[in-house]
């Protein structure tokens, strides 16, 4: 029991990191119909701008690198970069695709996801880089349970970025937008509502959440590396489908549960295993439920 536990919080801390992730899938999925593969390298490019801000920008604005203020810089400096990222690659790879058919999206997006990688591996070279400690690790007794100042930050962050989320889409203006055009695009394009502004919007907050992510990520793990978006991507692409692709409490609902399995796998069996749990539970979530957990099965009328 004690290592049932203890894995269970191992999962739950990288399950948020997947959730983040998921997020940006689900939400352009459910606005724009469209699986934006390239997503998962936005998320990689996050890690390493954590890591040029902490090398390069923090000491040009004199911000002590390991205080609060300079973690949150690092943060926002990531996040805020992440998001002009995705509203780039939105702007000029898939907003001329708008109308074309499904798959020239779809390899387009395969494509923005090499052309990334090889960017960084340019930039950064192809091994994998040490990250900084941020944040002094100190172990917590819960019981038989330890849990880590680390994780107990990623969990906070993640549930308080999960709940801004939330907040926006149900309460703002451009939120309630969104909702309508995931419902409809149709019938939001005849009540005036922008299209391409609020698919900008999508892709500004999902590849800032992937910011996130990837800071996170590499806080948790200490070493980055180019390739590293193409797993956790997949990942959280599983965990978009697990909850059902285009909703937003189920990508949430997922990312937790791909990492509780990918804990416990590691835990009971070995480590090497945890990467087929996730491609196990998608194949059998596109067998048996493919609208995934939350999901509405959608009929389509003829």
């Amino acid at each position: 029991m004690n290592t049932f536990l203890q894995q269970l919080v191992n999962g739950l801390t990288i399950g948020m990191i997947y959730t983040l992730i998921a997020l940006g899938y689900t939400m352009v999925y459910g606005i724009a119909q469209l699986i934006n593969f390239a997503h998962g390298d936005v998320f990689m490019v996050g890690a390493y701008l954590g890591l040029f801000a902490y090398t390069t920008l923090l000491p040009l604005c004199a911000v002590a690198t390991h205080s609060a203020a300079g973690i949150a810089l690092i943060f926002l400096i990531s996040m805020g970069l992440s998001a002009l990222l995705g509203v780039l690659i939105e702007r000029f790879a898939y907003q001329p695709l708008r109308s074309a058919p499904r798959l020239a999206p779809l390899i387009t997006a395969i494509g923005v996801s090499f052309l990334l990688q090889n960017i960084v591996m340019l930039i950064f070279g192809p091994t994998d880089k040490s990250f900084p400690e941020l944040l002094k690790i100190q172990n917590l007794a819960f019981g038989p349970i330890v849990v880590t100042n680390l994780q107990l930050v990623i969990a906070g962050t993640s549930v308080a970025l999960m709940l801004a989320l939330h907040f926006f889409v149900s309460r703002t203006r451009t939120g309630k937008a969104m909702r309508a055009l995931a419902d409809d695009s149709v019938a939001a394009n005849l009540v005036g509502i922008n299209t391409n502004r609020i698919i900008s919007a999508t892709f500004f907050i999902g590849s800032a959440l992937a910011g996130a992510g990837g800071i996170m990520f590499a806080m948790y793990y200490n070493t980055i590396n180019f390739h590293d978006g193409y797993l956790a991507g997949l990942k959280a692409f599983t965990a978009a489908v697990l909850g059902g692709i285009g909703n937003i409490p189920g990508a949430m609902l997922g990312g937790l549960l791909i990492g509780i399995l990918e804990g416990l796998g590691a835990g009971y069996l070995s480590s090497e295993w945890k990467n087929v749990f996730a491609f196990f539970v998608l194949i059998l979530i596109l067998l048996f439920r493919p609208q995934g957990i939350l999901g509405a099965r959608v009929v389509k009328k003829v």
